[in-house]
């Protein structure tokens, strides 16, 4: 198998069919071998006697090779030495940061799998938190976001069985199965009194990381993704709605909304598609000669049309960097809520024959320095996605053991005196009479909606108040990366429920 050099941005998901590219670093440590506590304390001495400097090292790996032996021994049933060296990685990449972690080789290839394309699950993407399994973001389309599963739930027992204190990758391996069988989750879902239980029926998830649509000139596109065919897709959807406007495209949403990241050069590919020159994104490693900046390259596909940027707490890692990149260049307007705040950058090392190891390597910066560490993104214009206050949903500050911000300038985005007049009258929230939002229904979408009519705004064009979400379009047929748009272009009426509105399948599934 041949892998190459990349970068990973995305949060630590295992979605029940992990998704996070397939590009890596070679690591030349392949192999580990168990000895016993009394064969490991006579090597340690002979190392002793030539270096003082490594005697603490030493204890401790005495101390290590002892509590092995005390486990293998006296655990209350038997354990394998390939177990208990398992979970002995896992607690040490683990214990460092949320996003490192250690794969197993079967781990290894189920990400490779996804990667690829589609799999057996249900369209989760979960993260370990403090012991318990916490969904980041449901994959558009999927089973998951059928069943209205939420980011920020926690999924507490599978089919009857409680599952706290279940590794990540066990968890993973219980809701991953053969197409076409049904599972059980119980979910906990705060300032909801009852636990809540769904039965999904596992499907094949096929990795689709770029949705398109047309609203009369508006084109929309949305990307649930960063993997190695997003840049790609993205030009490609973006040529096929000018096609559709007739080359009369007047401006872009670009919704980033439950994009959990990817991989970085992704990222950056897709941000240097809108912005001409200066900085993209900076990283900072633990040795200086390591730091490294990236740059535009002097071309804008959409030839400077306006662009909003819808965000979530979803939205993580390389989505925040295009987001922070377009919003510190005022490039874009950003639209939605605050975002996930995971400012690292990972790298995958594989191990050959025995899995691969997922390492935090570097911090990155937005151009204008910021950190967005533990704090996320704030958008330009705060729109809540329904009218009750938001759940309270876990972001990056709220996982254990997090990396400090630092290294930045720790400041907010530059202050924007470029916002349209449009801006002030956007309502934060919807109306208390606002229909629940359903993916088949673009109108029943607020942010989308507010989006909209921002972005129109900003072209010139006619800006309607929010039509009735009564009105329910057909939802939109995918062919290759695009929706159909409205047959006739220039019925401004219908410009706010023209169809779209699926949020895309993510990567990192069950």
């Amino acid at each position: 198998m041949k892998f190459r050099t990349g970068l990973f941005l995305g949060t630590t998901l295992f979605a029940v069919g992990i998704g996070l590219g397939s590009k890596v670093h070679y690591w030349t440590h392949n192999t580990y071998q168990t000895v016993t506590s009394a064969a490991l304390a006579e090597d340690i001495k002979k190392l002793e006697s030539k270096t003082d400097n490594s005697a603490e090292t030493y204890r401790l790996l005495t101390l290590f090779g002892d509590v092995f032996e005390r486990v293998r021994a006296n655990y209350v049933e038997p354990v394998s030495d390939k177990d208990l060296i398992t979970n002995a990685l896992n607690g040490m990449l683990t214990g460092l940061d949320p996003h490192s972690s250690y794969m197993t080789e079967k781990q290894f290839h189920n990400m490779e799998i996804q990667t690829k394309g589609e799999f057996g699950g249900l369209g989760l993407e979960v993260q370990e938190d403090d012991g318990h399994i916490k969904v980041v973001s449901p994959i558009d389309g999927t089973p998951a976001a059928r069943a209205d599963i939420k980011s920020g739930d926690y999924i507490v027992a599978i089919d009857g069985k409680s599952i706290d204190g279940m590794t990540l990758n066990t968890a993973v391996d219980k809701m991953r199965g053969k197409p076409n069988t049904q599972i059980t989750l119980t979910l906990i879902r705060l300032k909801t009194p009852k636990p809540i239980k769904v039965t999904l029926t596992r499907e094949i998830i096929h990795i689709q990381v770029i949705k398109s649509a047309l609203y009369d000139r508006i084109g929309y596109i949305r990307i649930s993704q960063f993997n190695e065919e997003t840049e790609k897709g993205m030009k490609k959807a973006y040529t096929k709605l000018q096609e559709q406007a007739k080359n009369k495209l007047a401006g872009l949403i670009l919704d980033l909304r439950n994009d959990p990241g990817g991989l970085l050069d992704q990222a950056i590919a897709v941000t240097q598609d809108f912005v001409k020159e200066g900085a993209i994104v900076s990283t900072k490693a633990r040795n200086p000669k390591d730091n490294q900046r990236w740059n535009a390259n002097g071309y804008d596909i959409t030839n400077g049309l306006p662009i909003v940027v819808l965000t979530n707490g979803g939205s993580a890692s390389a989505s925040e960097i295009v987001s922070g990149a377009l919003q510190d260049h005022r490039r874009a307007i950003l639209l939605g809520e605050k975002t996930f705040g995971k400012g690292s950058v990972q790298s995958v090392m594989p191990i050959p024959g025995n899995g691969a190891v997922r390492l935090t390597i570097a911090r990155y910066y937005t151009p204008s320095g910021r950190s967005i560490q533990g704090l996320g993104i704030t958008p330009d214009i705060k729109v809540q996605d329904s009218y009750e206050e938001p759940e309270f949903n876990i972001r990056e500050a709220d996982l254990m053991h997090i990396i400090k911000n630092e290294g930045g300038n720790k400041e907010k985005a530059p202050t924007r005196s470029d916002l349209p007049a449009i801006a002030s009258s956007i309502p934060s929230q919807p109306p208390k009479n606002w229909p629940k939002f359903d993916y088949k229904n673009p109108s029943t979408d607020f942010q989308l909606q507010q989006g909209i009519k921002v972005v129109r705004s900003m072209a010139g064009l006619p800006v309607q108040k929010d039509l009735s979400p009564s009105t329910n379009p057909q939802r939109p047929s995918a062919q290759n990366e695009t929706h159909k748009s409205l047959p006739n272009a220039a019925n401004e009426n219908k410009a706010l429920t023209a169809p779209l509105k699926t949020q895309d399948k993510k990567p990192q599934t069950h």
